[in-house]
């Protein structure tokens, strides 16, 4: 029996949005915190217990539990091999549109991306245009961007979170001016883990309790 809760548990962690994401009451609670946690590449191209030649288990439903365990309501999903992030990141904005039209405050949603996850989450902020909005980017800012992904526009209150040794992700800087839309608050931690890329495999609090904190309206990250 103990076997069987386990497995579906885990089952659950990975059914998709539209079925997790908007079961709640249509009376929602208006100090409730979301949370929508975008993965990695690596996981939409293997399965969880693959690990990474050189960064290890993606430790994934950690994440997820990590949050869940600090009371807020997450929404994630496993991605498809091989998905369109702009086209995803539609999918996502129209996700969290209808939770604005259940009446959830903006700056109760934060939509959350590691590496191919925070290019998505970027897309987002961009395709809602809303100011209030929470976003954190997680390893996925490189200066050529400004010049690949020109249709990029951070807006909403955005913490971007980088690794020193990880040329994957960089100071955003430079999309933070370039971008047309209004950003009410832009914060930026650097890490050093010494681990590249491979932080972000990680369920640590090196950088999930700063996103805890973002979700929770603490700007300042005090």
């Amino acid at each position: 029996m103990k076997q069987f809760k386990k497995l579906f548990f885990a089952f659950l962690l990975t059914l998709p949005l539209s079925f997790t994401g908007f079961c709640q009451s249509k009376t929602p609670n208006k100090d409730q915190a979301y949370i929508f946690f975008l993965h990695n590449a690596f996981i939409e191209q293997n399965d969880l217990s693959v690990a990474h030649p050189e960064y290890g288990k993606a430790e994934y439903n950690e994440i997820l539990a990590s949050f869940r365990k600090d009371n807020f309501i997450v929404y994630s999903e496993i991605r498809k091999k091989n998905t369109n992030a702009y086209d995803y990141a539609q999918k996502i904005a129209k996700q969290v549109k209808k939770l604005l039209n259940k009446g959830i405050s903006p700056n109760k949603i934060t939509v959350i991306g590691t590496s191919k996850g925070g290019y998505i989450a970027q897309y987002v902020s961009t395709f809602l245009a809303n100011p209030d909005m929470n976003f954190v980017f997680i390893g996925s800012f490189r200066d050529i961007d400004i010049e690949e992904i020109p249709d990029i526009n951070f807006c909403g209150n955005i913490l971007t979170i980088y690794e020193e040794s990880d040329v994957l992700g960089v100071d955003a800087t430079k999309r933070k001016e370039t971008s047309k839309l209004k950003i009410n608050h832009f914060k930026q931690i650097e890490l050093h883990t010494n681990l590249k890329h491979g932080f972000l495999y990680k369920a640590s609090d090196l950088w999930i309790a700063p996103c805890k904190k973002w979700a929770n309206g603490n700007y300042d990250l005090k």
